[in-house]
């Protein structure tokens, strides 16, 4: 018995030790509390990484639009034309300034020209796609409102965009699959979709897209 009677009075010798040792209480406290810090930090991170990729996304639509909005190839003696390679031209720009999204894996672009058709209702005259991500159109494929005036143009509802006679808009649509840093899990998919629009700059054959180039197929 007393070699157990010894062994408690160490043993409560040595408790009231640490606790009145300000060292130790901050080296437990730390032990708690590290951990907690290291996933609210990540955490933190992890929504400010997705935050930078839907401006990088949105920033990026609106750039694409832009850039084929500007697109004028030929003569003074003709209205300039807009053809498959100008538009590979303009999704390789695109690539190239989301190089570290790798679009080309984890998204797509869709590159639509809204127009005017015959009886002075809005139609999609054509449309390319660069990405492997296969999803369609939010608002229509190519040829779509070609042949009536039902179509009221792309866009959400009651806030579409339409193209006026005698020119176009390139209309942008964007979807992304965010690749998350480390909370993949806790965030489950997010997939990012954004859209942009901008008038052809000048006047512009409206005929179609011209040779050469390979067409950027959306199917």
């Amino acid at each position: 018995m007393s070699l157990l009677s010894n062994l408690h009075r160490r043993a409560r010798a040595t408790a009231r030790r640490l606790a009145h040792n300000v060292r130790a209480a901050v080296l437990l406290e730390m032990a708690f509390a590290i951990p907690f810090l290291v996933l609210v930090g990540f955490g933190g991170l992890e929504i400010a990484n997705l935050t930078l990729t839907h401006t990088r996304i949105s920033q990026l639509a609106l750039n694409t639009a832009d850039n084929a909005a500007r697109i004028a190839a030929g003569s003074n003696l003709t209205l300039p034309e807009i053809r498959e390679v100008d538009i590979n031209e303009v999704f390789a720009g695109a690539e190239r300034q989301a190089a570290s999204l790798n679009l080309r894996s984890n998204g797509r672009i869709i590159l639509s020209s809204l127009e005017r058709n015959a009886t002075n209702g809005q139609t999609i005259k054509w449309q390319r796609c660069f990405g492997d991500m296969r999803v369609p159109s939010a608002f229509g494929v190519e040829g779509t409102g070609k042949n009536d005036n039902n179509f009221q143009g792309m866009g959400p509802v009651g806030r579409e965009v339409k193209a006026a006679a005698g020119t176009a808009v390139m209309f942008v649509e964007i979807t992304y699959e965010y690749q998350p840093l480390l909370y993949g899990k806790v965030l489950g998919d997010r997939t990012i979709h954004t859209t942009a629009a901008y008038n052809v700059r000048e006047a512009r054959d409206l005929s179609g897209v011209k040779a050469p180039g390979t067409k950027a197929s959306c199917t």
